[in-house]
């Protein structure tokens, strides 16, 4: 038990509270300067630079990061790179995007001479409508605070935390305008989850070739039996003398096999296999694969095209692609 009578939950929940109250009263100034700065982005030919220095900084980082992913090609520059090198990444094609509370950080101040000159457009988010970038930007989202979640009234709290969620609302808006959808957005997260689910194909993922289980009908258990061992995919497949598919052999059909006490040596594949097994084609997504052997309750399933084994695969592959 903690020995303390600091109230530590009462200034979390008073931090809490005055986040929430700031981000309540955004919402009355979302207005048409909003609709403009995002008219002025999907016109954009170029990219959208974005800027911040501090604390400004690092949710700017974040903003250029969920614009890029979700349609908006983007990228962060820090205000000193920009100063002493970077301005040369940016062209009059692109819109420099601003994150700056009070409007006032001289290295972004003293950047606004350089883009009027090369007639880049700005966009800025600040707290401070009478600020010299305030002023000097071609469109202005005014993101101000009444207070900080800081005793003291000066660490950046409520006003990163509002900069962040007019920063998603912006990012959200132009995606909605763009008709961005998932498949547009697993395309630029192929490592992720979404991306494994709707890119990955059983394709990717098969074992093809030697590493494929196949026994022919009238091999005998025994030969099932070492094939099953040396693929090590808990099953064999079974074709008939024109390599057709005929059946699966499973760790579940060799239970029940043995059960029966059978001659391993006499009894042919084809006394003992599952017939007409489940099968998928190549192009089918991985991750329906795992619907499929959730809803039958198997481990294994075959790739077939044109009744022709191609590939096989189980739950381990699966496993592994990161889809279970």
């Amino acid at each position: 038990m903690f020995m303390t009578n600091f109230d530590y939950i009462g200034v979390a929940k008073k931090v809490l509270e005055i986040e929430s109250k700031a981000l309540a009263k955004q919402i009355d100034h979302i207005d048409e300067a909003f609709i403009e700065a995002c008219e002025l982005c999907l016109e954009c030919t170029g990219k959208l630079i974005v800027m911040g220095l501090g604390k400004s900084g690092h949710i700017a980082d974040k903003i250029a990061a969920t614009l890029s992913s979700t349609g908006t090609p983007s990228y962060f520059i820090h205000p000193s790179e920009a100063i002493h090198g970077d301005l040369g990444m940016i062209d009059e094609k692109d819109i420099v995007l601003i994150f700056s509370y009070s409007g006032e950080t001289e290295e972004i101040v003293s950047l606004i001479p350089y883009l009027k000159k090369k007639e880049i457009k700005i966009l800025a988010f600040t707290g401070n409508a009478d600020s010299k970038l305030s002023q000097e930007s071609d469109v202005h989202i005014h993101v101000p605070v009444e207070e900080e979640a800081c005793p003291m009234n000066l660490a950046p709290t409520a006003s990163t935390t509002t900069a962040l969620a007019v920063g998603d609302a912006f990012a959200v808006a132009l995606l909605e305008r763009k008709g961005f959808t998932k498949e547009d957005f697993a395309k630029s997260h192929p490592g992720g989850s979404l991306g494994k689910q709707l890119l990955l194909t059983i394709n990717d993922i098969m074992h093809t070739e030697d590493e494929i289980p196949v026994v022919y009908s009238n091999d005998t258990l025994a030969r099932g039996l070492i094939e099953m061992s040396q693929k090590a995919l808990g099953m064999t497949t079974v074709v008939d003398q024109n390599n057709q598919l005929v059946g699966i052999f499973t760790d579940g059909d060799l239970r029940r096999t043995l059960e029966s006490n059978i001659d391993i040596q006499a009894t042919e594949m084809s006394e003992v296999m599952t017939a007409n097994p489940f099968v998928l084609s190549a192009d089918t997504l991985a991750y329906n694969a795992v619907s499929l052997i959730q809803e039958k309750k198997i481990t294994s399933i075959i790739v077939a095209k044109e009744n022709k084994v191609i590939g096989a695969l189980n739950i381990h592959d699966l496993f592994r692609a990161g889809l279970m």
